[in-house]
């Protein structure tokens, strides 16, 4: 693995993943088996509502280039092509989705100790190109997001992102939604031995002045267990409890109360994941 700042889409991640991660509604099951010959095979059922969706995915790795072929309720195949490092801090891959001809995408990642950079094309005759970039090193990295529609001749998306890192804390930076939403993001590790955390993301909507305040955190009862919650300024108040019964295999339970309208019913989540 090459240190340095990441990619565009590290930023901020530490708060995202624990503010929103894993937190749902639906009820969700995953199992995933393997052949004799190692091929991966992933079948999930969601639930959501009335409406109940079912993919199955099939994962073949063969030295450096890995095969993802998932096939979804309304039959549409989806194929992923990954090669790892043909080339030192490369990675190439390939996107398609049939039978929808205008979903083929090709997409070159490099990743350096100052740099990492992320482009990708449609295969189309007028495709939409996108670029992202970020620069800095373990501590300090600034970066952009880039779309650019060729057929129109217009930028779709043009984002902008800083991250700080520092043993213990990381704070982001981030000004989204062509310069509309602006986001600050800080998560603190408050005990390593526990995996105790801290998080917080305020985001600013310039367009009606909106802003929303969440703060969350996270706690390992002991190495198998899990509990995470959460609050924003709208009254939303959230928690989860996960629990690892095998290194592979989780269960989580979630839910959401609106303390603003206790008398609505809570919204509870179940996923179960099941790998041999």
């Amino acid at each position: 693995m090459v240190k340095g700042p990441g990619f565009y889409s590290d930023i901020g991640k530490k708060a995202r993943d624990l503010l929103y991660k894993d937190y749902q509604s639906d009820h969700k099951f995953t199992l995933t088996t393997y052949t004799a010959s190692g091929i991966a095979i992933t079948s999930t059922g969601t639930r959501k509502g009335e409406v109940f969706l079912a993919d199955v995915n099939t994962q073949l790795k063969n030295k450096n280039i890995t095969t993802d072929v998932k096939v979804d309720t309304n039959s549409n195949v989806h194929t992923t092509i990954t090669v790892d490092e043909p080339a030192p801090g490369v990675k190439a891959i390939l996107r398609f989705i049939v039978p929808d001809q205008r979903s083929g995408k090709v997409e070159l990642q490099y990743q350096h100790e100052y740099a990492g950079i992320s482009t990708s094309i449609g295969m189309t005759t007028s495709p939409i190109v996108n670029f992202s970039g970020v620069v800095g090193n373990d501590t300090l990295s600034i970066g952009t997001d880039l779309a650019y529609d060729t057929a129109s001749g217009n930028f779709t998306k043009y984002d902008a992102g800083l991250n700080f890192v520092h043993s213990d804390l990381v704070a982001s930076l981030t000004l989204n939604n062509k310069g509309d939403t602006l986001k600050a993001s800080y998560y603190h590790t408050v005990s390593p031995l526990t995996n105790t955390a801290v998080g917080a993301e305020l985001s600013h909507i310039f367009s009606n002045n909106e802003n929303t305040f969440t703060i969350g955190t996270q706690h390992a009862l002991d190495p198998l267990t899990a509990v995470k919650a959460r609050v924003n300024n709208y009254g939303l108040a959230s928690a989860l409890i996960q629990h690892d019964w095998t290194p592979k295999s989780r269960f989580t339970l979630s839910g959401e109360v609106d303390t603003r309208a206790i008398d609505k019913s809570a919204k509870v989540g179940i996923a179960l994941a099941l790998k041999p």
